[in-house]
């Protein structure tokens, strides 16, 4: 029974991507402006990542949005552990925040099409001189148009929802933006839509946000400073179940 009710819930879901999405395509041909774009697909994101995030049963504990849009513009960093924090990401991230993905999202059906349309950024976590290039446009722009920053610095989801560690990238973008880093912790999520897998297990996903860390004075010889101190505020902030295993952090 479980499983058939994941799989009317994913359907009636993609369906309503299926019927919506040109729409949205047509509204970013439109608004040739890349920060227009970006702005509409915020506002796509907000209604269709809360529908979504309706549909696979899950109820969020909190109320996030308030101290998100108070502390825009920022770098948003978030923990990931299930395909429902790319829904929760559209949904809670504030207008004028552009994500940051690895290039390979336009193959995801529906979501990376419009992701491609709507200005977002990609990079190319395969090389890192292009990544690095990536970062550096990625900085100006940002920087620019007074946007924020949405990244997963884990830069792959968690198999086991334990925290993994972080990349660079975040970091490198608020030594070159001046943007405050603001944590945003997921719990649970992991429960309600295991990687890889069909099934959906409804029930509660608490989002934490964290104080805006201050990157003003960060520099980047003690970048891994930086990015150790910002994991372990995330770590300290999850479930003991989602905290990294220390027996697999000790031995790297």
């Amino acid at each position: 029974m479980r499983v058939l009710s994941s799989l009317v819930r994913q359907g009636f879901g993609l369906l309503a991507m299926a019927i919506v999405a040109p729409l949205f395509a047509v509204g970013c041909l439109l608004l040739p402006p890349r920060t227009w774009r970006i702005r509409f697909c915020n506002f796509f994101g907000h209604v269709m990542g809360r529908f979504v995030v309706w549909i696979t049963g899950c109820t969020v504990v909190g109320d996030p949005v308030p101290a998100m849009n108070a502390a825009m513009p920022a770098i948003y960093i978030s923990n990931h552990t299930s395909p429902l924090d790319i829904f929760l990401g559209i949904w809670l991230s504030p207008y004028g925040t552009c994500g940051v993905a690895k290039k390979e999202v336009v193959y995801y059906p529906f979501f990376g099409q419009l992701y491609l349309l709507s200005g977002h950024l990609r990079i190319d976590r395969g090389n890192r001189n292009r990544a690095v290039e990536a970062m550096r446009g990625i900085a100006e722009i940002v920087r620019a148009k007074r946007l924020g920053i949405w990244i997963w610095p884990e830069g792959t989801r968690s198999r086991d929802g334990r925290l993994r560690g972080f990349k660079k990238g975040f970091a490198h973008l608020a030594l070159a933006t001046g943007l405050p880093v603001v944590p945003v912790v997921v719990g649970g999520a992991h429960n309600i839509w295991l990687k890889g897998s069909l099934i959906l297990n409804p029930g509660p996903v608490t989002v934490t946000v964290l104080p805006a860390v201050d990157t003003t004075s960060w520099k980047l010889e003690t970048i891994d400073e930086h990015i150790a101190h910002v994991h372990q505020l995330v770590n300290d902030a999850l479930p003991e179940a989602q905290r990294t295993d220390p027996l697999a952090a000790a031995a790297k």
